[in-house]
């Protein structure tokens, strides 16, 4: 009975911070000294630092957390994300653009809106793509405006967001906060060994110094090195790039013209010959990265491609090259060891899936801390279960986003597209889904990561036909279905006019902070 009380976590940046600020403010209650949280993080150590991208989430998590929105505005050059656009990932043409909003479309679960708005679509009585039929949101980023006002309460909204954050500054503005507010024991320090108990467990961690830190549960935080649950336990690597090929990163920071630049308030992804440009606006500055195959294309043809999206003033720009292992860890927890962000595995960075993964994890970890050792290996066990799960899901999303491509002109979109790169998984939804839309019931847990509308956000933006084996529609659906497509015009005219542009409403943000909640 073996009470768990030392959570050690190796490893800072995005994962370390969040899964200690989540664990610190659930039990480190004023006087109470049943669970303390210690974080070590090397001195010589640099983040990754080029996933910018978040989720919705991320509002609770900062909440509970007990980050002020206005403090993560003023602190970590933060805008707002309302979803993204991606660009030529169908023909490939100037005009091929659909929208990935983070809004639900209207009366979703209550009316099948992609059939009836492909029968208005095929009658020619609606011109507007499927995220524009069913949402505000497409209409709102394409006018630039934010997804809500300064009178607006901290975390609320009008339209459904997340941000486009500094990573680097997000960790340093967690790390204050949870070392000043939350009491965690903060070291920096290199560790060079792991001292095991005799069930396999460790028990404590060695520095440099020949000091140790003890403890009853390990956070392995160490990034793609992965030197707890890879290194020590040895966990092996389950290589997922045979489905999804990107395994080269090069990425840098673009200058706007001027200080009144507009800001996007969405990420904005552009197909390319081998992969794909992320661009994503924040305050001061556009990061933007080049993710492609080494397989498909050589360094200096992507280095071509790359220069000439991002166009004048290229050669001034410092370039950095990230190699990328698509895939992760074939268990999670292992003993007393767990691990969160990139030692657990890493995709591409499509629909930012690393953070909401680290923001799970660390949820999970916190919310369902095993009291003793006794009990660990039943929450380890569903640990495993539930996020090989969300590995799995993940990834069949992603993959979903690629083999819908008419695009002929590189290998690299037809190889995606052949039916030995698709999970099973995933083949057997798009079969389902030639006679039905995706719906809730389509998966097994109540929990997604992406939900079923997600789905019909990239199936049905990038022209994909379902046509229904029998006709269920009826004259309530019917006129159901036209009010919806009346009311999000209505609704669109109305946040339209009342909106502000993003970049204004941030400067108000730092300036004058937003209401609390």
């Amino acid at each position: 009975m073996e009470k768990i009380s030392e959570i050690v976590i190796l490893g800072g940046g995005s994962a370390g911070w969040i899964t200690a600020g989540l664990i610190a403010a659930q039990y480190n209650n004023p006087g109470s000294k049943d669970v303390k949280v210690t974080l070590i993080e090397s001195p010589t150590h640099t983040p990754i630092g080029v996933g910018e991208g978040t989720w919705p989430t991320l509002r609770t998590t900062l909440l509970k957390i007990g980050i002020t929105e206005t403090q993560l505005f003023r602190e970590c050059d933060a805008s707002f994300k309302q979803g993204a656009k991606f660009a030529k990932w169908v023909t490939g043409k100037d005009d091929d653009y659909y929208y990935h909003p983070l809004m639900l479309p209207q009366n979703f679960g209550k009316v099948d809106l992609p059939v009836y708005w492909s029968d208005a679509s095929n009658n020619g009585n609606m011109q507007r793509s499927f995220s524009d039929a069913v949402c505000v949101q497409e209409a709102i980023c394409e006018a630039g405006l934010a997804p809500k006002k300064i009178t607006t309460a901290e975390y609320g909204s009008i339209a459904n967001y997340a941000y486009h954050i500094d990573s680097a500054k997000l960790g340093a503005m967690l790390q204050k906060h949870c070392v000043e507010k939350l009491g965690v024991r903060y070291i920096t320090d290199d560790v060079t060994g792991v001292n095991a108990r005799e069930n396999g467990d460790i028990e404590s961690l060695i520095f440099q110094t020949g000091r140790a830190v003890q403890g009853d549960l390990f956070v392995d935080c160490t990034g793609f090195s992965s030197l707890l649950l890879g290194k020590h336990y040895g966990v092996p690597f389950i290589d997922k790039s045979d489905v999804l090929f990107i395994d080269t990163a090069i990425a840098t920071q673009v200058p706007y013209e001027s200080e009144e630049s507009p800001i996007a308030s969405h990420t904005i992804a552009t197909g390319q010959k081998a992969g794909w440009i992320w661009d994503i606006g924040l305050p001061t500055r556009r990061g933007v990265g080049y993710v492609y195959s080494s397989r498909h294309t050589t360094e200096d043809a992507a280095m071509a491609e790359y220069e000439k999206y991002i166009g004048d003033g290229f050669s001034d720009l410092d370039v950095r090259k990230i190699p990328i292992t698509s895939g992760h860890r074939e268990k999670f927890w292992v003993n007393n060891c767990v691990a969160v962000g990139l030692s657990a595995g890493f995709l591409e960075p499509l629909e930012a899936s690393a953070l909401v993964l680290i923001e799970l994890s660390a949820e999970f970890i916190a919310a369902q801390l095993p009291p003793t050792r006794d009990v660990m290996d039943i929450t380890a066990r569903r640990f495993n279960k539930t996020f090989q799960y969300r590995w799995d899901r993940i990834i069949d999303f992603l993959k979903l986003h690629y083999i819908l491509t008419k695009r002929t002109d590189s290998d690299f979109w037809i190889d995606n597209c052949r039916p030995e790169t698709i999970p099973q998984s995933l083949l057997d939804q798009m079969e389902l889904w030639k006679y039905r839309t995706p719906n809730d019931s389509d998966f097994d847990s109540t929990n997604e990561v992406f939900p079923a509308a997600s789905y019909q956000y990239v199936l049905y933006g990038m022209g994909f036909l379902t046509r229904p084996a029998f006709d269920i529609r009826n004259d309530n659906q019917q006129a159901l279905a036209r009010s919806t497509f009346t009311k999000v015009e209505t609704l669109k005219e109305r946040v339209l006019s009342e909106l502000p542009a993003h970049r204004d409403l941030i400067e108000k943000i730092k300036k004058y902070g937003m209401q609390r909640v």
